[in-house]
This record gives structure tokens, sequence and C-alpha cells, in this order.
């Protein structure tokens, strides 16, 4: 952090007296991983030295899959496939990584472990399977040394490291750079450290299981109390609640310069590509793409339970939904699988800024936890 060691964050966001989330409202040690929906594995790689990093999410069987995306500039690909209108029905994979639109390319390497293993589609070639590979970036060349990025290499290590086990949660994989409450630096508050979490519900034999990547121009909130967790600060450390400030800005008279003239207020900080909150929510219950679609919708109002702002005209928020598909239960709604899904991104979402560490300039909430 820049002119504050950890104790001191701790200090200053507990003097400001706007941390009531520090006491009431913990979430649960364990709060269940993307992992416990049967059919799938995570791995993360994480490059320290800016930090940054990605995750692979690989799948034992083709899975079925939708997505929901309401931001203005997502940064992805093969994303399209996941329309209902597209005949492809199921992926292989799903990548998700830092470093932007430039890091994009490395989804090779997750190509590359596919084709290895004889991952993917029979394309009627001999000896040739061809795998389907969503990707989706976020925004973190802001944070360190922007020509470290993930490659290849980093993307085909986070797939062998791929396993059932538990996710790893804060400044990890593809989360390992993000940050939030980063829209009002132009007025003098900074942000904090976003990253990735992980939360799941298991209900009989019915498994739920959400990731996000956090890494919004917003604000980060409790989702059961409202309250903010993780977000925009003043000098002092306090929360400066972004939505307030925005109201300030819409209702305020413009500042006169000399002569008379109008003077602009410094603008958002809302610029294309930069902010983006990936999700992504899983079910072992079986349903087609065009379901996934709506459960994926569904999804994303979770997600604005915990965001706020959310889905800007800047931010590139994406929300996937899968089906494993190895629990065929007809008689499951697909609202109620779709409303449990919403609780469970949210919680990811929390967890994700709960778990983050801090790197300089920006602050993490676990550190504070410590204090």
């Amino acid at each position: 952090m820049s002119g504050m060691n950890r104790r001191e964050f701790g200090h200053a966001i507990a003097a400001a007296g706007a941390i009531p989330f520090l006491q009431p409202s913990q979430s649960p040690a364990d709060a269940g991983s993307l992992t416990n929906v049967p059919g799938l594995k995570v791995g993360h790689f994480t490059d320290t030295r800016r930090p940054t990093g990605c995750t692979a999410i690989i799948f034992d069987s083709p899975a079925a899959a939708g997505v929901d995306y309401d931001g203005s500039a997502p940064g992805e690909s093969q994303m399209a496939m996941l329309q209902p209108v597209s005949p492809v029905e199921r992926i292989h994979a799903l990548f998700l990584t830092g470093g932007g639109v430039l890091a994009l390319p490395s989804a090779a390497g997750v190509l590359r472990y596919c084709e290895e293993r004889k991952i993917g589609f029979d394309w009627g070639n001999p000896n040739l399977r061809i795998p389907i590979v969503v990707s989706a970036v976020i925004d973190d060349l802001s944070v360190g040394d922007n020509l470290i990025r993930p490659d290849a290499e980093a993307a085909y290590k986070a797939c062998t490291a791929a396993s059932t086990a538990q996710v790893a949660e804060g400044n990890v994989g593809a989360g390992a750079g993000a940050t939030v409450g980063k829209m009002h630096r132009g007025r003098g508050l900074g942000g904090m450290k976003g990253g990735i979490g992980s939360a799941s519900l298991t209900l009989g034999d019915v498994v739920i299981g959400a990731l996000a990547v956090v890494n919004a121009a917003g604000d980060i909130l409790d989702p059961r109390t409202g309250s903010i967790l993780a977000g925009a600060r003043r000098p002092d450390g306090s929360f400066a609640d972004s939505a307030a400030v925005m109201r300030e800005i819409v209702s305020s008279q413009p500042a006169k310069g000399p002569f008379g003239m109008l003077r602009a207020s410094p603008a958002l900080e809302d610029d294309a590509l930069r902010s983006t909150t990936l999700g992504v929510v899983a079910t072992n219950v079986a349903f087609n793409k065009t379901a996934l679609t709506k459960i994926a919708m569904m999804a994303n109002c979770g997600a604005s339970r915990a965001v706020r702002p959310y889905h800007t005209t800047g931010d590139g928020d994406q929300m996937y939904a899968i089906s494993t598909g190895s629990l065929v239960r007809s008689d499951i709604p697909l609202t109620a699988i779709g409303s449990l899904a919403a609780d469970v991104i949210a919680e990811a979402i929390a967890r994700a800024v709960r778990a983050a560490s801090s790197v300089p300039d920006w602050p993490g909430l676990r550190d504070a936890q410590r204090r």
C-alpha cells in the first residue's frame, strides 16, 4: 500500500466507524466451493511478479453452458457459441484470465492441454478432436508491470493444476490482480483489492456452485446486510459509498472558474474494458443451453446484490451457467435453481474480497480482518 502499512490500514478503517460488516456478518469458514459440483475441476496459475494470473475450469465430460452478459464491453472468445441459436450445445473448458484483451491468446494453452488428452469433439479426421474453450478476461493492467501478462504456458499450467480440491480464493488465478471501488479515483478516493471467490450449496443430491472474479468499478456489498465490504475509500480509510458519491455529482452545482466559465468536475473512471466481474454458476442438475441461459440471467440478479453499481457503461460483466448433467431430475423447477444460484454467486463475490490481501496502492480486506 502506498503510504500506509497493514496495521495502519486496519486502524484507519476501524476508526472511521463505517465497518459494521467486520463484526456481525462474516461468511462461514467453509462456504463450499465450485468444485463441490461433480464433474469439473478448477486450477489456478498465479504470477506473483505483478500480480496477475489465470484460472481454468475443466469438465470431465462436455458440459452444457449458457451465458448472460449485460456489461457494455466484455472481453471474451467463443462466447457467441453459448447463445441459444448456436448449434453447439456443449463445451469442454472455461478459461478466465487477467491481462485484459492482450491475454486472450493465452487460451491456446488450454487448447493444447485438451488436444494432448484427446478432449474435444470428434472431427471425423484421424486423431483430430476440436475442444470448445470459452474464454473471458479482466483488465488488471493498472496493477504492477503491465508487460507481465498470462500467456499460453500460464494457461497450460492452470490446466495441469486443476483438481477437485476446494478452490483457493483471494489474490490467486484470474483474481490475482483484480481491484474494486476505483470509479472515483479522480476525486481522490482510493479503491481496494478484489480477487476470486467461490461458494456452493448442497441440498440432498442437488449441488449448486459458484466462482467469481471480482474486478468491479463499484463497491462490493455484504449480500445479507447491504453494508459495504470493499470499495472506494476516503483518505481516512472510511468508505465513500460509490452510489452516494454519484448522487452528490448529479445534485451539486457546477463549479465556476475564471470569468464565470463552468469548470468540469473529474469524470468517473468507467472507461470501456477496464472493470469486469466474471461469474460462473454450475450445477449437477441436467439442463440444456436455453435453460442455462435463463439461470445465468437469474444469477446475475444475485451478483447485483453484491456489486454496486453493476453493469456500468464501461464494464465487461459476464455470467456463465454450467450443467455437468450427472443428475437427471425433471421435478426440480428451473426457477428454483436460478434463484438459489443467485444466492450462491452473491456469496462467492463477497468471499472474493474477504480473502483479498493488500498489494501496493490497493489495500485488501483480509489484512483489515487480521488486525
